[in-house]
């Protein structure tokens, strides 16, 4: 039973994680009918040399999970209308 129970708690710490980890992260709010597709995106992105492993959406983000052109893991947000990438302020 202790296995389980620090299971729980590591995928815990690590879900916290993630929602810390890009608290800072604002894109500007567009009507979801003004969203680009995210799988055009994704096409975008693999054409200009990303690894696209996963990605979300956030209330006005998408988030991007995978590798950048230069091969470095990253965690990265698009505004979902302009595809432009926001950074952390």
């Amino acid at each position: 039973m202790k296995p389980v129970r620090l299971t729980l708690l590591a995928a815990l710490f690590i879900a916290s994680g993630t929602v810390l980890a890009h608290g800072d992260v604002k894109c500007q709010k567009h009507p979801k009918e003004e969203w680009k597709a995210n799988a055009e995106l994704q096409r975008k992105l693999e054409e200009n040399g990303w690894q696209v492993r996963r990605m979300e959406k956030t209330d006005s983000c998408y988030e991007v999970y995978g590798k950048d052109p230069q091969g470095k893991r990253v965690e990265a947000f698009f505004d979902p209308k302009t595809f432009e990438r926001v950074e952390p302020k």
